[in-house]
């Protein structure tokens, strides 16, 4: 169930095939029909929207915004233990995501040349929340209470239907109590594309935020690479984790760890990195003991499959092979897991310790679970209330500010053979104060 190698033995190649996302194997396909999906919605709006919800779904929606009635239903077939959790996942994220609030910069660089950075929220922005073989209520928490903080004045969010058509109550309670009531039963590559280009019913936003399967991810590359599509916030694909371990460390909890990813999704995929082969023997062994007893146990299967446990000779090779891998999620169960903290490089969110499993950051920590999968934490950040937010540089010059820059200023232009620039400069200093 748990394939196990050991590093040292390993050539190049063979390392870098071990590192691979199973994913990325048929991107090219996946590519190709998503670019299908995109044109669909770009080409006939609302009448694709709803064709492919009823072929890739497998739902017919009468009406693609979820409306007053069926918010009132969602609030009646949550039970109040779900919507307390819901609550207190609501306030951690909020506490951790309002403490990143940005203050305003203000510089006199030069005597008379004062320079500033000013912070505001993007205008329109989309959320996507997944619901394949799991909704994930905790999404629309870590979505849409950075986006209520941070103030941006369009905010939607897109939700996969049900097979009756209606959105999931869970998702639905988290994105209104979390600040978010415009939502819209629409999932997938479609939903991507009605956001970013706008339909007859979907407004078009200037960025996506969210996870998702392949498809999404796929969908979320392309247009952000359209100057007529949106931006988006990271690569966040199926999920993943790496676990660092020593001897010292439970293979109870690590294999329930690896699980707790596997469940995702088949296209997640898990890795164990530790210096003891009878570790991963004995994790591999609890892994193949705990899956009989899950519910989503045949998609674990599957997701386990393309997962490894790789032996390493020491801990600085085991934190060596997790920066090269660079995963969405990292847990480090060691003897002394933060002397580890500071060589590990590429992370999207890391848990430090037998007591932080990789659960708590998926809902109520406070810290955000949209993080950057495929390796891309080489690279982006985890989600965070920046990203919800747009900077604006001011300069103001007094004219013996702009005689201060002037020379210069004439100089380097020169240098360029930019003439026009130095002479937005000098004209202005040769003029009648």
């Amino acid at each position: 169930m748990l394939e196990i190698l050991t590093w040292e033995t390993l050539d190049d190649a063979a390392k870098t095939a071990v590192l691979e996302r199973p994913a990325v194997a048929s991107d090219a396909d996946i590519r190709r029909d998503v670019a299908d999906i995109i044109a669909a919605v770009r080409n006939n709006g609302d009448q694709a929207l709803f064709e492919l919800t009823q072929r890739l779904d497998r739902a017919e929606v009468d009406s693609l915004r979820v409306g007053a009635d069926e918010f009132a239903a969602a609030e009646r077939a949550v039970s109040a233990e779900a919507i307390r959790a819901i609550e207190l996942a609501i306030d951690n994220v909020k506490r951790f995501h309002e403490a990143q609030q940005p203050t305003a910069l203000a510089v006199t660089t030069t005597p008379g040349v004062l320079c500033e950075r000013r912070h505001d929220p993007i205008d329109a922005v989309g959320l996507y929340v997944p619901a394949g073989t799991a909704p994930l209520p905790s999404a629309a928490v870590m979505l849409a209470v950075p986006a209520a903080l941070a103030g941006c004045p369009v905010r939607i969010l897109c939700t996969p239907p049900r097979p009756d058509g209606s959105a999931n109550p869970a998702v639905l309670v988290a994105a209104v109590r979390a600040g978010v009531d415009e939502i819209y039963k629409l999932g997938g590559a479609q939903a991507i594309a009605a956001m970013a280009y706008g339909t007859e019913s979907i407004p078009k936003v200037n960025k996506i935020f969210g996870p998702g399967n392949a498809w999404v991810t796929s969908a979320k590359n392309q247009v952000s690479a359209d100057p007529h599509g949106a931006a988006i916030d990271l690569p966040a694909g199926p999920s993943e984790v790496l676990v660092i371990a020593d001897d010292g460390a439970s293979a109870e909890f690590v294999a329930a760890d690896l699980l707790s990813q596997a469940e995702h999704g088949t296209d997640s995929q898990v890795m164990l990195v530790t210096t003891s082969a009878a570790f991963a023997e004995a994790v591999a062994a609890e892994v193949t003991e705990q899956l009989a007893g899950l519910s989503r146990s045949a998609i674990a299967s599957q997701a386990m499959a393309n997962s490894r446990a790789i032996v390493v000779a020491d801990l600085q090779r085991a934190v060596a092979v997790s920066n090269a891998y660079s995963p969405e999620h990292l847990i480090v169960q060691t003897r002394e897991p933060r002397a580890l903290l500071d060589d590990i490089r590429n992370a999207g969110s890391v848990f430090l310790g037998p007591w932080s499993p990789e659960s708590v950051g998926d809902y109520c920590s406070g810290t955000n679970h949209v993080l950057p999968t495929y390796g891309f934490a080489r690279n982006y950040s985890g989600l965070g209330l920046d990203q919800f937010m747009r900077s604006m540089t001011v300069q103001e010059l007094s004219r013996d500010g702009l005689s201060a820059l002037g020379g210069a200023v004439e100089t380097l232009a020169k240098l360029e053979g930019l003439d026009a620039h130095a002479a937005a400069v000098s004209r202005r200093l040769r003029s009648a104060p």
